[in-house]
């Protein structure tokens, strides 16, 4: 039998403290690590994830429901997802939040940001939830930029702390005469200089465009500056990635079961629906053509238990607040009632436009309560909106096709896929109500969602209720509609 081998190494007593104390070390290094507590056990054991955010439209921002905004929702529904609750923190600036992550002050910060590769070395991002395009925007009626070359010499601004610098500084590696000032306020300010021709362009990204299109119509897209870029949340750099893991799976969890797109639908599914020329002749009515009757929205509204702003936002798409409006297939007045409803809601005088308002304002109460009521709000008030101008029975002819196709019918956003379907035989043809124009009930609430959203920025300025965010538009909102008018 073969006989073992070992080698002895001598060693003397300083070659032995040397190893003692080495192996000491390590052991502590893998008991700190061990007693080491993860990102998410401190969020756990505490009860409250740290969140830091933005005031601005559609993000964050206190509404007559309550606070709102996708960044809010998103933000409540993850500190749920972990069983803890939300402590929400509103920074003024992004250079804030910035430094909040840099100072470890927030678990993370859900400001609608892009994760920009500039930045990748100084935060941790989460998956992506929404795409955006950096674009430059210019006042309409002045020469429009379309090219890089076009913005020499002009007067450039991008919000501080925003990746657009990263963008002009890219470019200007070869356009070097290319300059720009970067402003510690926010998008909405910058699009408020280029309205008011203080700036030439802004660089802004297309979502925050969309957002506040409507209330500086005369601000236009000029072109692209450069590829889509993602938004996520940001995460300070020395995190663990106990925190990002569990954002990551909530945020493709929401993603697959619609949680997610139900969200944007509510958000930004409607943001595109009011032009340059709508806007100016919406906020030119307001101030001349509504004031007569909102008081009368208002009493009627209360009679029955709904909004008096949303009352008045469906008038105006179905006649602009005209009293004596009349359309070829028969509807009459301000609330465009058909004979059939008028008689049903007690209203004699169709184009009378106290009686066409009780009539339209009672009519929609009555359908809505006919919503099932296991669907909550908003879809709840969609829903209702769409069946006022199509009529219940295709309404619910097109929450039947939804479901059939494995979409939600108790959805806004799913059915207004389906109404569409309406008007194509292989659909309707399968229906109990048969034909109707499904797109129009379609345009008809997007629409309705838009006015409804400027009403309530402009009656709460008047009502001395407007947050500082909503102040502004407000504001910019009446000198666009005191300069239609007097134009």
């Amino acid at each position: 039998m073969r006989k073992k081998q070992f080698s002895i190494i001598k060693t003397g007593p300083t070659e032995c403290y040397l190893r003692s104390l080495s192996l000491l070390l390590v052991c502590l290094l893998i008991l700190a690590a061990c007693s080491e507590t993860s990102v998410i056990d401190k969020v756990t054991k505490r009860g409250k994830l740290h969140v830091i955010t933005r005031n601005a439209p559609a993000i964050y921002y206190e509404g007559r429901e309550g606070l709102l905004g996708l960044e809010y929702e998103l933000a409540q529904l993850f500190a749920q997802d972990l069983g803890v609750e939300l402590d929400l923190k509103v920074a003024s600036t992004r250079g804030q939040i910035l430094s909040a992550l840099d100072n470890n002050y927030t678990n993370l910060a859900a400001a609608f940001m892009v994760s920009s590769e500039g930045r990748s070395e100084r935060y941790q991002y989460s998956v992506p939830y929404m795409s955006t395009a950096p674009l430059v925007v210019y006042r309409y009626g002045s020469p429009r930029p379309r090219k890089i070359e076009d913005l020499m010499g002009k007067r450039i601004a991008v919000v501080s702390d925003s990746y657009h610098s990263e963008e002009l500084a890219t470019l200007a590696e070869n356009h070097p005469e290319l300059t720009w000032q970067k402003l510690n306020i926010e998008t909405i300010d910058l699009m408020k200089m280029v309205q008011d021709k203080s700036i030439d362009f802004a660089i802004v990204t297309s979502a925050e465009l969309d957002i506040h299109q409507s209330f500086y119509p005369i601000v236009k897209e000029a072109f692209a500056l450069g590829a889509p870029q993602n938004i996520s949340w940001y995460f300070p750099r020395n995190t663990d990635l106990s925190l990002i893991s569990r954002a990551n799976n909530f945020f493709n969890r929401i993603a697959e079961d619609g949680t997610l797109m139900y969200l944007k639908e509510r958000y930004f599914g409607h943001l595109k629906q009011l032009n340059y020329v709508g806007a100016r002749t919406f906020i030119k009515h307001a101030n001349g053509r509504l004031p007569q009757y909102t008081e009368s929205f208002k009493k009627f509204s209360e009679q029955y238990g709904v909004d008096w702003r949303l009352m008045a936002a469906l008038g105006y798409q179905e006649s602009h607040w005209r009293a004596r409006a009349v359309s070829p297939t028969g509807v009459r007045g301000l609330m465009m009632l058909t004979q059939p409803t008028a008689k049903e809601m007690g209203i004699s005088n169709r184009l009378h436009p106290i009686e066409s308002i009780k009539g339209g304002v009672k009519y929609f109460a009555k359908t809505k309560k006919r919503i099932p009521d296991r669907i909550p709000e908003p879809d709840r008030t969609w829903l209702a909106l769409a069946a006022y101008n199509v009529g219940f029975g295709h309404m619910e002819d097109a929450r039947i096709l939804c479901e059939k196709a494995d979409k939600n019918p108790d959805k806004w956003a799913d059915v207004k896929e389906c109404l569409p379907w309406l008007e194509k035989k292989q659909y309707y043809a399968k229906t109990k109500h048969g034909y109707a124009r499904g797109k129009e009930p379609v345009s008809y609430v997007q629409n309705i969602r838009r006015y409804y959203d400027v009403l309530n920025w402009l009656t709460e300025q008047n009502e001395g209720t407007a947050n500082p965010v909503r102040q502004n538009f407000a504001e910019n909102l009446l000198r666009i509609g005191n300069a239609s008018t007097e134009g």
